[in-house]
């Protein structure tokens, strides 16, 4: 058994039907130009056959103190590929909308907590000569950056390679050999630990916070900050990186900069069209990866920092929302890289719990929830990649809409384009589709504004 570290807990402590914790990915492949009518029922075929099933790939919550345990992973021995890997056909014709249709109920239930927390499908059937395949894993298994580094090992930059590497069955690489600790002895080294995180948050944190960050410690409420149910809506869209590249130069602001404030646009405009936009700034939590050069290969569970962005929704002009912005994301990311690697997770996993800051002494008193959505940059391949000479053409990035935050925005790199998943909660974020438009507009908006 091993021990889940503080945010791979609270992943799995705060699902429910109405809050799965999965986190997945939806990648579209063009079919090499000699593939016959057999080539997608080849590459099943190829997947199904890869039983060596890797360490990460066997994880289930044990079932210990009288159920489901949210301390340790337990393995299966044997892994139900029939069940894990599966194969789908859109009706004909087959059109984005049907494969967003699929993928959104796909998304949108939960993991069998009986069997290993991760799902494949294989999905055929798209009017223009694409496939697509769908993964989701429990967030306790997995971070947005080991998971796409796991995809990118997947693939590869040659077209003519054939052999089929699947996720479950990548080889990890080979360490040192150590004989494995037992559970019991991990927790009782791990407890003091723990209990040295809980304290020193519960002073230094939280000078740390009020001393350093610029933010209030709570956000205004929105149309997005109520309870939500577990269906899901879906949308995706891909921008030209290029064009990202050349607000970030022109203003000295990052990639990641950039970003939010398309967001910030998307989602001031949004509200604006249901009348529901407030008059303090919108907060959004941004995951920043904290993986040192050792920890590279270390990739089991999660190893992020949760660094909360003023958004500036409240301003009109996009020049001075993306500066607000840029000077948010740099205060915050000073605090988490002066603290140490478990205090920093801790404080990242409360952050991510609503109610989880709340329970510690100097806390009590604050208000609802400190950010009103997640909005992660995850970086991925930055070439052209194959799998059995099928280039992948997109790869959408689909994550987790939180209790209270019922829309999450994700991208990833993928050669020259930022390719972005959208998901909201079916009943409380209708007409996901616009977000992707104002995001569009909030672009065009700054490329504009710096001409």
């Amino acid at each position: 058994m091993d021990l889940l570290n503080p945010i791979d807990a609270v992943f799995l402590a705060i699902e429910s039907r109405e809050h799965p914790m999965h986190v997945g990915g939806l990648q579209l492949f063009e079919p090499p130009a000699d593939a016959g009518p057999e080539f997608l029922h080849d590459i099943y075929t190829a997947m199904a056959g890869t039983t060596e099933v890797r360490t990460r790939f066997r994880r289930r919550p044990s079932r210990r103190f009288g159920g489901f345990s949210s301390l340790t992973w337990s393995h299966a021995d044997k892994v139900d590929l029939g069940y894990h890997l599966r194969r789908s056909a859109l009706p004909t014709p087959g059109g984005m909308g049907d494969l967003i249709d699929l993928t959104e109920r796909l998304h949108g239930t939960l993991l069998d907590r009986h069997r290993p927390l991760w799902e494949a499908r294989v999905i055929e059937g798209l009017d223009d000569g694409r496939f697509a395949v769908y993964i989701k894993m429990h967030h306790a298994l997995i971070d947005g950056v080991s998971a796409m580094r796991l995809l990118q090992r997947t693939l590869t930059d040659d077209p003519f390679d054939t052999r089929m590497r699947v996720p479950w069955g990548t080889a990890p690489v080979v360490k040192d050999a150590v004989e494995p600790e037992s559970s019991l002895s991990q927790l009782r080294k791990a407890l003091p630990r723990m209990i040295k995180s809980t304290t020193y948050i519960a002073a230094p944190l939280r000078g740390a916070i009020d001393g350093r960050l610029t933010l209030p410690m709570t956000a205004p409420r929105t149309m997005f900050n109520v309870s939500i149910g577990g269906a899901r809506r879906i949308a995706v869209r891909s921008w030209p990186l290029e064009r990202i590249n050349t607000i970030r130069l022109a203003t000295g602001a990052t990639v990641n900069d950039v970003v939010l404030a398309m967001s910030s646009a998307a989602l001031r405009s949004y509200l604006i069209e249901h009348d529901g936009l407030p008059a303090e700034p919108l907060i959004a939590m941004v995951p920043v990866n904290i993986r040192s050069t050792a920890d590279a290969d270390a990739s089991d569970g999660n190893l992020i920092a949760a660094c909360l962005a003023n958004l500036a929704t409240h301003l009109e002009d996009p020049v001075e929302r993306l500066n607000i912005i840029s000077t948010s994301m740099r205060e915050a990311k000073k605090v988490f890289t002066q603290l140490p690697k478990l205090e920093a997770m801790a404080l990242s996993a409360l952050l991510m719990t609503p109610f989880g800051l709340s329970l510690l002494p100097g806390f009590e008193a604050l208000p609802r929830m400190p950010f009103n959505l997640v909005i992660s940059n995850v970086p991925g391949p930055r070439k052209p990649v194959y799998m059995q000479g099928a280039r992948l053409d997109s790869n959408y990035p689909l994550s987790i809409p939180f209790e209270s935050q019922a829309m999450n925005i994700t991208l990833t790199t993928n050669g020259d384009n930022l390719d972005f998943g959208f998901v909201g909660c079916r009943r409380t974020v209708p007409d996901l589709e616009r977000i992707p438009e104002h995001m569009e507009a909030g672009l065009a908006e700054l490329e504009r504004a710096l001409t």
